[in-house]
């Protein structure tokens, strides 16, 4: 490959990733929902937005600090701990990141 090649493949590889930075509401709800389901109760009830993460979930709160910290890493984020202890629904998880994610 000829470094012309090289730094073509580059500026596209980078333009990609630039162009797709825009995460949508239902991908941010898939990551939660993934990162939930191991801790969804034995009822069968199906993670939501309306879902209240400590109540309707099976989850401690280091696994909820655990999965936050995936989350920001995963969207590119950092969620203050005031906030964090705000939330109870993953719809407000959800716009949460959602709303930081916008102000960078």
């Amino acid at each position: 490959m000829t470094d012309a090649t090289g730094a073509l493949l580059l500026r596209t590889a980078h333009k990609r990733i630039v162009e797709n930075d825009d995460v949508t509401r239902d991908e941010v709800m898939l990551e939660i929902c993934q990162q939930l389901e191991p801790f969804q109760s034995d009822d069968g009830q199906p993670i939501v937005g309306a879902t209240v993460i400590s109540k309707d979930l099976t989850i401690d709160s280091l696994a909820v600090m655990d999965m936050v910290m995936e989350l920001e890493d995963r969207f590119d984020v950092s969620i203050p701990m005031n906030v964090v202890a705000e939330i109870h629904t993953v719809d407000e998880l959800a716009d949460t990141i959602l709303a930081l994610r916008a102000r960078n």
